[in-house]
Order: C-alpha cells, then structure tokens, then sequence
C-alpha cells in the first residue's frame, strides 16, 4: 500500500474521530436549548390545549432550527476539509460536507485521496446526527400531540 495514502489512513482517523465526538456534543447540546424553548412554550400556556395551528409551527419551527443545526456542523466538517487543504475552495468543501452528512454523494466532488476516509467518517457522522434529530422531532411530536389531545372533546 502506498505510504503517503496509508499516513493519510491515520491521519483521517486522529481528525474524524474528534470532530465526530465535538458535532454530536454540539448537536446534543442544541437539542437540548431547543428542548427547553419548546417546553417553556406549551407550559406558557398553562393547562390550556394548545391548538393544531401553533403546534403545527412548534413542530416546522423545530425542523427548520434543526436543519440549520446540521448546516453548521456540516460547515464545521467544511472547515476542516479547507484546513487539512482537503478541498479546493470553500463552495466545494461545503457542498461536498453536506452530501456526506446526508450519505446523497456527488459524483464530481471529491477530497484530496489521501483524505477520503474523512468523507465516510462524515457521513457516519451524519447517521448519528440525522438518528439523534429523528428522535427529537418524535419527541416533540408527541409533546405538542398530547398538548392538541386536550383540546379535543371527548368522544
């Protein structure tokens, strides 16, 4: 195997890994203030049913706070691509980071060969990212549901 790609092998690792921990910290971390905006809304409500409409916008206000969340760390993989000089310039690193995230891919992107490790080790990544965020928005679907069940009269 060739020395400079197997340098590289390691190296993909000694940075994958730690930007794998940092995203899924960060993300839980954002998970968890947008946990506690969504509580503090239904309980400003007090025992009042909360009605389909607002929970509606509770739950899309979720999904887009949620995808801007997976912009960022995708541009924090981005960084790192433009920093490790395993990308061209800036629009492909962050095109390229987002479809790892996401595992949809592009054919015409690609990183430096001794960094591709790094694009499989993103879209692992995005696996725990994307399950973590499923889950979520569960959670807050069923939080705001039970709030829209109050409101509904008893058969």
């Amino acid at each position: 195997m060739d020395p400079e790609y197997t340098l590289g092998w390691s190296a993909n690792w000694a940075w994958g890994l730690p930007l794998i921990v940092f995203t899924v910290i960060f993300h839980c971390y954002c998970l968890g203030l947008l946990n506690a905006e969504i509580t503090t809304r239904l309980r400003k409500r007090g025992g009042l049913a909360v009605p389909l409409a607002v929970s509606s916008f509770l739950i899309g206000g979720s999904a887009l706070s949620l995808t801007v969340l997976h912009g960022a760390e995708g541009t924090i993989w981005a960084m790192a691509y433009r920093f490790l000089g395993a990308s061209m310039d800036n629009k492909s690193a962050m095109l390229y980071s987002l479809n790892a995230l996401t595992s949809y891919g592009h054919e015409e992107l690609h990183l430096a060969p001794h960094w591709k490790m790094m694009g499989a080790l993103e879209a692992l990544n995005g696996w725990i990212l994307f399950g973590l965020t499923t889950a979520f928005l569960f959670t807050v679907v069923q939080k705001v549901w039970l709030h829209v069940q109050a409101e509904q009269p008893a058969a």
